[in-house]
């Protein structure tokens, strides 16, 4: 058990890193399978290709592999880490996929679970993990989003296949008592009313069991989306909460070094920014590239943009994650890097 810490303990991120599969499918090649073409998707979306999960690849393994880069940005070692929160939807078992993780990092010391909320999920992954901080329970966790989609699309269907990719990112975090803090606000938000427009449901047969008795049988249906209530959604709710956030921290939007947000469209990306009058430039955006890749959306952006040199100690980052459930949420972060 390690040492408690003050009950106020701040958050440091620590290190970051990501994982994409080797296959990158072009929007010319998607339109060998169906109907479309790279000038629809890119004027709909901004998406110019995704990367999907090969024969000789997993998502376990795009996992471990961003949760060692994030580790070794921070100069860690995985027997020192206390938790692991795994951010997925897809996971290799639905018993839980971190506790795999955690045995493939050799992180001994570590408790590990995952955390479901979709899009949202590494959002409300790095808000649940800064609790366990805060606390003093505990001192370092690493916290992965992932996702491989690819499994649950509908690859005949030009409207939703176009726009979701695989990979993986991860971030670690450390508690501080010396003041800093770099979770400098955060809000949550849920609406299941309106979860059917955005959901991978059950498959709904029942098969007989004995006499009188039938059991579900176990598996799902492909991804159903209604793409327009799933905008209308964003363009309202993400610029809102962002709004609440801003207020609730006394931050002028003008303070803001970027904007990193969930990577669903580039639409949705440019209707914010428009929003609080930000600079397209400030808006971090690798959506031509990947997609959407779900939960690793905003871990992969951010490694991308840390070791690029756009993101630097000091800067501040308002972030949004939304998606399935309804699910969406905001925080306020301060990127520390390595000590």
């Amino acid at each position: 058990m390690v040492e408690q810490l003050p009950k106020t303990a701040g958050v440091l991120l620590r290190g970051c890193g990501s994982a994409t599969p080797a296959r990158s499918i072009s929007n010319d090649e998607l339109g060998q399978r169906v109907e479309t073409s790279d000038s629809w998707i890119q004027s709909r979306t901004g998406i110019a290709a995704r990367r999907v999960v090969g024969p000789e690849e997993s998502l376990a393994e795009l996992s471990a592999e961003a949760a060692r880069r994030a580790l070794a940005m921070a100069g860690w070692s995985a027997d020192s880490l206390d938790l692991i929160v795994l951010a997925t939807s897809t996971p290799d078992d639905l018993f839980g996929s971190a506790p795999r993780l955690q045995a493939a990092l050799g992180a001994t010391q570590a408790a590990a679970f995952d955390l479901t909320a979709a899009c949202s999920g590494f959002l409300f992954s790095v808000v649940t993990a800064a609790q366990y901080l805060r606390t003093g329970a505990m001192r370092r966790v690493l916290v992965v989003g992932a996702d491989q989609l690819s499994r649950w699309v509908d690859w005949d269907d030009r409207r939703s296949c176009v726009l979701f990719g695989d990979a993986a990112g991860a971030l670690v975090l450390e508690a501080s008592n010396d003041g800093r803090d770099d979770l400098e606000g955060f809000v949550l938000r849920s609406d299941g009313s309106r979860g059917g427009v955005l959901q991978l449901p059950q498959h709904n047969e029942h098969q007989p069991l004995i006499d009188g008795a039938t059991h579900q049988k176990g598996g799902f249906q492909t991804i159903q989306m209604n793409g327009q209530e799933v905008y209308k959604f964003a363009v309202r709710e993400v610029p809102g909460i962002l709004q609440t956030l801003l207020n609730t921290t006394n931050t002028p939007a003008e303070e803001l070094d970027w904007l990193l947000l969930h990577q669903a469209n580039q639409r949705i990306l440019d209707a914010v920014a428009d929003r609080f009058n930000i600079p397209h430039a400030k808006v971090l955006s690798n959506l031509a590239a990947y997609g959407n890749t779900s939960a690793a959306t905003i871990p992969l952006m951010l490694d991308e943009a840390v070791r690029d040199g756009r993101v630097q100690p000091g800067h501040l980052l308002a972030s949004s994650g939304f998606g399935a459930g309804l699910s969406w949420g905001a925080a306020l972060l301060r990127w520390s890097g390595p000590a």
